[in-house]
């Protein structure tokens, strides 16, 4: 079975059981039957989504047919106008971004992008931005900031692009450049972890007054199978990499390192773009009708604040 997790499979059968009896339901008269096999799936399900490990979290996470950026924008935006360049270097094709509108409220929303198969893959560098993506998303950041519109960022990265070229032409100074520019931007910032959150990669874009993840997503310095092979020498153990770098969108509410989770639809995303879509649609619209009331001094102070607390704790 194509792009089916292991721990999805006995769920994936179930449900091709019921779709073969479908074909023989009149003819047999077996809709009470199907009814059970309908309930079964439905708590099999939830057992097993409930009480995901954070490695198969992480899985879903990377999952291919999850939505990514563009289909977002697509989803919950009108007239979207994407904005290319960093007026440096070049158009980075792992970062997109423009203005949009999102039920009247015009934004400036900004994402890594993904591919679909091997060659849109390579066009989108596997989502691993160089550094004139983060600067392309600079720029438009304080284009803005110019004309007084909030900005959302969505995060999906599997980190910054690890190239010599990258490092040449200033990976860290354009991720810490943005680092500086996002804390002190006078106009509202929404984050939202849509996939993977690794490291610097997703930071660079990851500064804002709400932070927010998706259900089954991940975020950290660092992924399982690097820690596994920093600690162990080996991929191999990193199920026990993820556990202990608590990594879920759970385990960083706990921490205060996020502001709030955005549910998604039983199975994750991928088995429902819409319905994610439009969960994420409403809360967008929550956070921004909230955050907009906010005078952009005071909002660049209590940003500030926010981030200065976290790691703090008491013994």
């Amino acid at each position: 079975m194509k792009n089916v997790l292991d721990f999805e499979k006995p769920i994936i059968e179930l449900e091709a059981k019921i779709a073969e009896m479908r074909k023989y339901e009149d003819k047999l008269q077996i809709e009470e039957e199907i009814k059970i096999l309908e309930d079964k799936v439905y708590q099999l399900k939830k057992n097993v989504f409930q009480n995901l490990s954070r490695w198969q979290r992480v899985q879903l996470a990377r999952h291919p047919e999850r939505p990514y950026t563009l289909d977002y924008i697509y989803m919950i935006t009108d007239d979207y106008v994407e904005l290319h360049g960093d007026r440096y270097y070049g158009d980075d094709k792992a970062i997109v971004g423009g203005f949009a509108t999102i039920d009247g409220r015009q934004v400036m929303i900004i994402g890594h992008q993904k591919g679909r198969d091997t060659k849109s893959n390579l066009y989108r560098n596997f989502g691993m931005p160089n550094p004139e993506g983060y600067r392309k998303a600079l720029r438009l950041m304080k284009l803005a900031e110019k004309y007084n519109k909030p900005v959302i960022t969505l995060l999906d990265t599997p980190g910054a692009f690890p190239g010599l070229e990258a490092e040449q032409n200033g990976q860290a100074e354009a991720i810490a450049r943005n680092l500086l520019e996002m804390s002190r931007l006078k106009v509202p910032i929404i984050v939202t972890v849509i996939g993977e959150g690794a490291s610097g990669g997703a930071l660079g874009i990851g500064v804002g007054d709400r932070v927010m993840m998706l259900e089954n997503t991940w975020y950290s310095v660092i992924s399982p199978e690097s820690c596994s092979s920093i600690l162990w020498r080996s991929w191999e153990f990193k199920e026990q990499a993820a556990e202990a770098l608590k990594l879920t969108a759970a385990d960083l509410l706990k921490l205060k390192i996020i502001d709030r989770i955005i549910p998604e639809p039983l199975g994750g995303a991928h088995k429902d773009h819409q319905k994610t879509a439009n969960t994420l649609k409403n809360i967008l619209i929550e956070e921004l009708d909230s955050l907009v009331k906010i005078k952009s001094d005071k909002l660049v102070n209590l940003r500030l604040e926010k981030f200065a607390k976290m790691g703090v704790y008491e013994e």
